[in-house]
């Protein structure tokens, strides 16, 4: 059980090296990433969201951004029609997808902690039955496992589906969805069909958590390899493109302008 270990210590250790680099990184030009009109002269109206110039319109903006991707949002592609003329169209679907994905994620991984702690707080309680709610026979079914595997689906399709996006696509973009979706599908499969003895795994889940990991017989090895996974995930999180979930709070975007001289 060394592998959790590791991982777990590499992804901590990244993560600060990766933000300190950020942090000690020159910044010869202050250039915020903000659209709209900023504060300049009283009696012209400024942006108090777009291009704020207060700590509280940063507070806003930053909010907004984190949890309803704003600027995903307003997102347009771009596409040549018929007569060679270059036309502006919505990207919702692409949107609703990351903001269900990223969502249902962070459902998921809260409702992982119970098997961490003893006495389960109300809150993780609370989150479980309200994802629940739909029961649908036993066990409970929770709809953030059909909306995790619906829009990670959704994104991969759309990478492989659109030319102008395959064109410019990495191994980098599609190893991340690839190990999502093996772990979102390891977790279901134990879940609804090999029905995994949830008792054992917060055995060994706690005894993690205190450097003293005992592995239960009536553990599978669909478990392992779903640990693997997100063992994976973790080792590689802080040097890809995952790791802006740090960054956003550091991006130019933002800060907020000083008022013109």
């Amino acid at each position: 059980m060394v592998i959790p270990y590791a991982a777990f210590a590499v992804f901590v250790v990244g993560m600060v090296v990766r933000v300190l680099k950020w942090a000690s990184s020159p910044v010869p030009f202050r250039i915020p990433t903000t659209t709209g009109q900023q504060k300049s002269l009283p009696w012209i109206k400024d942006s108090k969201i777009e291009s704020p110039s207060t700590g509280l319109g940063v507070i806003v903006r930053m909010a907004l951004e984190v949890l309803a991707f704003r600027s995903l949002f307003r997102n347009l592609k771009t596409q040549v029609g018929d007569g060679k003329q270059v036309a502006y169209g919505e990207a919702k679907w692409l949107w609703a997808a990351g903001l269900a994905f990223h969502w249902s994620f962070l459902i998921i991984l809260v409702r992982h902690m119970r098997f961490f702690i003893e006495q389960v707080p109300a809150a993780i309680q609370l989150a479980e039955g309200l994802d629940s709610f739909l029961q649908i026979g036993a066990p409970l079914f929770y709809m953030t496992d059909a909306i995790i595997l619906a829009s990670v689906t959704y994104l991969f399709i759309r990478r492989v589906g659109i030319p102008q996006v395959k064109y410019i696509s990495l191994m980098a973009d599609y190893f991340p969805l690839f190990l999502i979706l093996g772990i979102a599908v390891t977790g279901v499969l134990m879940r609804y069909f090999t029905k995994t003895d949830i008792v054992s795994v917060k055995v060994l889940a706690m005894g993690l958590m205190n450097f003293k990991p005992t592995v239960p017989e009536t553990i599978g090895s669909l478990f392992f390899i779903h640990l693997f996974f997100l063992s994976v995930l973790f080792v590689y999180f802080p040097f890809s493109k995952l790791v802006h979930m740090g960054g956003v709070f550091m991006s130019p975007r933002g800060t907020w302008r000083t008022t013109a001289a």
